[in-house]
C-alpha cells in the first residue's frame, strides 16, 4: 500500500488536492504536526471534495509520534537534495507498504532527518534553477510512479462510472 507522510505542510489547497489523490489511488495520508491550517478548513474541504470521509487520514504530533506508531518502516524522502531520480527505485512489489514522505511548500524536510537516508531519496529532475514543483503535484508524480511500475494494481483502468463505451455513444 502507498502511505503519503506530509511533514508540516503549510498550504491546505495542497492537502485537499493530495487528499484527492490518495483517494483515487487507494493511499494512506499522514501528517506531521504543526499543520499551517485546520483539517475542518473550508479551503481544505474544497480541494479535497467529498474524499476527505474515504481516505485513512493520520495525524502526528511529530516525528517521533509517527515513529512510535508506526515502528520502523522504511520510507522514502522525496527532497531537491537526492541525487537519484524517483523514476529509479523499485517500487514493484505490490504486498509491500511504500512510505513517500514529501516536507513543507516553505523548507522542504529537514536536514536533520534527511541526513543519513541517502539510499532513501528520491529527486523529481527539473531544469537547473528551479527550486521546487508544487507539493500537490509532487506526490502525483512519485505515487504515480509506484503505481504505474505495480501495473496500476488495484486500480480502475477502464472508465466505470459513465462506461468504458461512453466516447462511443451519439452526443445528443
Amino acid at each position: 500500500m502507498i502511505n503519503i507522510i506530509l511533514y508540516q505542510p503549510e498550504i491546505p489547497q495542497n492537502t485537499g488536492n493530495i487528499i484527492r489523490t490518495a483517494m483515487a489511488v487507494g493511499a494512506r495520508l499522514h501528517l506531521i504536526k504543526p499543520l499551517g491550517f485546520s483539517l475542518d478548513e473550508k479551503s481544505l474541504k474544497r480541494a479535497g471534495m467529498d474524499y476527505i470521509d474515504e481516505v485513512d487520514i493520520f495525524e502526528y504530533d511529530d516525528m517521533e509520534d509517527f515513529y512510535m506508531q508506526n515502528g520502523d518502516v522504511e520510507i522514502f524522502y522525496v527532497t531537491r537534495y537526492a541525487k537519484k531520480e524517483y523514476s529509479s527505485f523499485d517500487f514493484k512489489d505490490v504486498t509491500k507498504d511504500y512510505f513517500f514522505m514529501f516536507g513543507k511548500e516553505s523548507s522542504g524536510i529537514p536536514h536533520d532527518i534527511l541526513r543519513n537516508h541517502d539510499d532513501h531519496l528520491l529527486r523529481i529532475p527539473m531544469v537547473i534553477n528551479a527550486r521546487s514543483l508544487n507539493l500537490s503535484n509532487s506526490v502525483a508524480i512519485v505515487v504515480y510512479e509506484a503505481m504505474r511500475q505495480q501495473s496500476f494494481y488495484g486500480l480502475s483502468t477502464i472508465e466505470a462510472i459513465k462506461g468504458e463505451d461512453f466516447l462511443d455513444e451519439e452526443v445528443k
